[in-house]
């Protein structure tokens, strides 16, 4: 199994393309091994069946440079953070052993993705006692990010993604399934120019804060430690 340094989980297929894509690829060109482990495969999606988005997470992982896929098959629209699911992924931690884990934001209108959050949060110190399994070694990630960009919170630190958006889209717009100009669905699904649109304005909103093109942003619990408060980046006035 791969050993990452980086490791996003998440809810379906195409959420990570959406909300820390440029982040993965902004790590992947800086030679470190960024991966996706999705829970679900998008089963109670309006389009596309399940082995289609699985398959189409597998393109966007290519066009995004990713080390490593995979997807547990948990039920779509009915996560549960009970003992069974935490243990499975704990073990999958375990597996691929991130330092750094990017979980979506706590808060967020589909039950699917802040439960995604409270799994992965728990997983990931289960993870690291010795006693949860006798055939895996004990792993901890060392850092925990949560992605906001669909929350109206003040982010902890924007990552800039002006080289890395256009890519982002296109690994969004390998899921046909999902982004096609198809008539299924088609009252609930913007059009491609649409969603270029709103992702477009979403990022320029968090560039601008930060003085780039395009951002994407993220929370984090702790504080952060600054060594040289004078090459601090991001002017303040």
């Amino acid at each position: 199994m791969v050993s990452l340094d980086v490791l996003a989980i998440a809810a379906h297929p195409d959420d990570v393309e959406q909300t820390c894509g440029g982040a993965l690829m902004r790590m992947a060109a800086r030679g470190y091994r960024a991966g996706v482990l999705d829970l679900t495969a998008g089963d109670m999606g309006t389009r596309g069946t399940p082995e289609q988005r699985v398959e189409e997470s597998q393109a966007a992982a290519r066009v995004m440079g990713l080390a490593w896929r995979g997807n547990l098959y948990f039920p779509d629209a009915r996560l549960e953070n009970n003992i069974a699911a935490r243990m499975t992924l704990a073990v999958k931690i375990r597996e691929l052993k991130p330092r750094t884990v990017i979980l979506p934001y706590w808060e967020a209108r589909h039950p699917d993705h802040y439960r995604a959050g409270e799994m992965g949060y728990e997983a990931c110190f289960l993870a690291g006692l010795k006693k949860l399994d006798e055939y895996s070694e004990p792993h901890r990630p060392f850092k925990i990010l949560y992605a906001s960009l669909y929350a109206d919170v003040k982010p902890s630190f924007i990552v800039d993604i002006s080289a890395e958006f256009e890519r982002r889209m296109e690994a969004l717009f390998c899921y046909v399934s999902q982004y096609g100009e198809t008539a299924d669905g088609g009252a609930l699904f913007p059009n491609e120019r649409e969603i270029r649109e709103r992702l477009g304005g979403i990022a320029r909103f968090y560039g601008n804060q930060i003085g780039v093109k395009y951002g994407e942003p993220f929370v984090v619990k702790e504080a952060m430690q600054i060594d040289d408060i004078v090459s601090m980046p991001v002017r303040s006035i």
